[in-house]
């Protein structure tokens, strides 16, 4: 456990902020009218997350392990979102669990592991 702190700690803290954010009461902003923002912030939030797991990945392996990044870097994160989601449904009186978070976290980690595939992998490796 304490090898994997070391070899992903920025990506630990975005777990632990994307928890916070997923889990505290948000204040009221002028940003509540534009369409769509809640979604827009868990594309980013789990796209974020998506691109540092795979500069720290790239950064500590010298090659790519298809099997540990499909679980390990892709299909973690779309379970942490739904497990947030769930979180937030059952156990949060401010939040709701909805459907389209859990797509948006998906789509944010999906395009974050494109991301990282096509363009930071060729750059680390160079």
């Amino acid at each position: 456990m304490i090898r994997f702190i070391k070899k992903y700690p920025l990506s630990l803290l975005i777990i632990a902020a994307i928890l916070f954010l997923s889990l505290f009461n948000p204040p009221k902003t002028q940003l509540d009218n534009v369409s769509f923002i809640d979604k827009i912030a868990h594309v980013c939030m789990y796209g974020g997350l998506e691109l540092v797991i795979w500069f720290e990945y790239l950064r500590r392996h010298t090659s790519l392990d298809r099997t540990r990044i499909i679980c390990l870097g892709v299909a973690a994160p779309i379970a942490l979102g739904g497990a947030m989601e769930i979180v937030q449904a059952l156990l949060t009186v401010n939040r709701s669990g909805e459907w389209m978070d859990l797509v948006a976290d998906a789509a944010g980690v999906l395009a974050g592991a494109a991301v990282g595939f096509y363009i930071l992998k060729p750059l680390l490796q160079k």
